[in-house]
């Protein structure tokens, strides 16, 4: 393991959603994702290829399982909701988050992964000072099977649209609001398949690459928040592997 940067959480844990609660789109064919790289990586902020035995500092584990073994980082879904009890509040069913500290605009993130029975899996940036939006969430790249999803969350996840979306009467009213917030591109991803995934945040702009093909591109303001304070992973519906995650600064442009 390498890692460059390590900075402690302060932060509180804040409730994480993964694919299912984002509201459904068309899905976009990728002819129309630039065919460039939105800018220059700059300095090396976080390299770990997960060699050793157990996860490193800089990583921490919020909810479910996330162990590292055989030169990869394995999270798998355990937590399937529990009933209220001993006058605790009922816990709805959660996949398995595994975040990182941050705290910058811009940034590439890159990370080798594969399906092992997951059915999804999100990479998603938060500020967790920033309270408008259902956990804090700034902007995503969610990954199925069958599709990948980006999103501006600081805008389709704002609370209000969040309580729409779970008003079966309401979802077309919450579709609306979030119109070119969201873009679903079609792939097929194999199980036990490794694929390398590249992630650039520059400005209100975010695009996503697939083993060196691009795949995906939205540009919507909430991208552009000034600070993501940390990155994190879900884990959803069973397993899922990573290996050589590294993320850079990106250079001036």
């Amino acid at each position: 393991m390498n890692l460059l940067r390590t900075t402690p959480s302060t932060m509180q844990y804040a409730a994480l959603i993964g694919f299912a609660l984002l509201p459904l789109t068309s899905l976009t064919a990728a002819n129309d994702v630039p065919a460039k790289p939105l800018a220059a990586k700059g300095a090396l902020i976080v390299s770990d290829g997960f060699d050793g035995t157990k996860l490193g500092p800089a990583w921490r584990v919020l909810t479910e399982t996330f162990t590292v073994g055989d030169g990869s980082l394995k999270g798998v879904q355990t937590f399937w909701g529990s009933p209220a009890k001993d006058g605790k509040p009922a816990r709805p069913a959660h996949g398995a988050v595994l975040l990182l500290e941050v705290g910058r605009k811009d940034m590439v993130i890159e990370f080798k992964f594969r399906f092992d029975g997951a059915t999804s899996i999100n990479a998603v940036c938060d500020d967790m000072a920033y309270k408008e939006s259902h956990g804090s969430h700034i902007c995503r790249v969610a990954l199925s099977p069958t599709r990948i999803r980006l999103g501006d969350d600081k805008e389709s996840l704002k609370h209000e649209i969040v309580e729409m979306n779970r008003d079966p009467a309401r979802k077309a009213e919450a579709a609306k609001l979030v119109e070119g917030r969201i873009r679903d591109f079609p792939c097929k991803l194999e199980p036990q398949r490794w694929y390398r995934l590249s992630i650039e945040i520059v400005g209100d702009e975010m695009r996503a690459v697939l083993d060196d093909k691009p795949i995906g591109y939205l540009k919507s303001s909430g991208i552009g928040h000034p600070n993501k304070s940390r990155f994190h992973f879900t884990v959803s519906g069973g397993a899922a592997e990573f290996d050589d995650f590294k993320l850079w600064s990106v250079a001036q442009h």
